[in-house]
C-alpha cells in the first residue's frame, strides 16, 4: 500500500468513527429530551418512568380544584374517565384552565403525586389533543376489557350448568 493510500484510509477511518460518535452522542441527547404521554391508568398500572419527567394528560376531574392560600400552588386531579391521578403545580395556570377541560401536564411522580412544571390547557370547547383522546380511548377499552372478564368469571358457574341442560335435552330426545 503506498503512503498517499494509507493516509487517505486513515482519513476516511477517522471521518466515518467522527461521525459514528456524533450520531451516538445525537441519539443519546435527544432520547433525554424525550417527553412520552401517559394516562393515569397507565402510571398507576406503573407503565410511566419511576424517576424520570413525562407528561400526564386527560381531563381535569370535577371538584377536584383547589388552591391554597397565600402561595401559587394548585392542586387537581386528572382522569382518564376510568382512573385519576393527583396533580401538584405551581404557577399561574393557562387562562382556559378549568375543571372538567383536557390538560397535559409536563413533570414527574414525587412519592405518589405527580408534580408539574408546565400545564397546558386546550384551546377551544371542542378540541382535545389527539394523544390525550387515544389514551382515553384506550383506557376504555381496558376497562371494558376488565369488566368483561370479571363478569365472565361470575358467570362462568352459571354458564356451565346452562351448557349441560341442551345436551341432556338432547340426549333424551334420542
Amino acid at each position: 500500500m503506498t503512503p498517499v493510500r494509507k493516509r487517505r484510509l486513515i482519513i476516511a477511518c477517522l471521518v466515518l468513527a467522527a461521525a459514528g460518535i456524533a450520531g451516538t452522542l445525537m441519539t443519546f441527547a435527544l432520547q433525554e429530551n424525550l417527553t412520552y404521554l401517559y394516562s393515569p391508568s397507565d402510571v398507576l398500572e406503573g407503565k410511566s418512568p419511576a424517576d424520570g419527567r413525562f407528561r400526564l394528560g386527560g381531563v381535569v376531574r370535577e371538584g377536584s380544584l383547589a388552591r391554597t392560600s397565600g402561595t401559587l400552588d394548585v392542586h387537581f386531579d386528572v382522569t382518564d374517565l376510568v382512573a385519576d391521578y393527583p396533580v401538584l403545580y405551581t404557577g399561574i395556570l393557562p387562562d382556559l384552565f378549568r375543571e372538567g377541560q383536557s390538560v397535559i401536564a409536563r413533570g414527574r411522580v414525587h412519592d405518589g403525586v405527580f408534580v408539574a412544571e408546565e400545564v397546558l390547557a386546550k384551546h377551544d370547547e371542542t378540541y382535545m389533543p389527539p394523544e390525550v383522546a387515544e389514551k382515553i380511548s384506550e383506557s376504555h377499552v381496558r376497562a371494558a376489557q376488565i369488566r368483561a372478564e370479571q363478569a365472565a368469571a361470575g358467570t362462568s358457574d352459571g354458564s356451565a350448568a346452562q351448557d349441560s341442560a341442551p345436551d341432556s335435552d338432547q340426549g333424551s330426545a334420542q
